[in-house]
């Protein structure tokens, strides 16, 4: 008996201009898809801000266009 693993890779959207900060409401600059499957949208600022514990937690981050 063999076993088959399958795997589904989901592309996340590239960022947009209507697509803000949820620290400020600033355009978003990077896009942070946690380990828990959910996302946050940073600022420059606030992706360089929160950097350190985003890594620490293996969130995966992407940049704008």
């Amino acid at each position: 008996m063999t076993t088959a693993l399958t795997t589904t890779s989901t592309a996340t959207p590239a960022l947009t201009q209507l697509d803000r900060c949820d620290r400020c409401s600033a355009a978003a600059k990077v896009r942070a898809l946690l380990p828990t499957d959910g996302e946050l949208l940073f600022c420059g600022h606030h992706a360089r801000m929160h950097l350190p514990r985003l890594r620490e937690i293996g969130a995966t981050l992407s940049s704008g266009p």
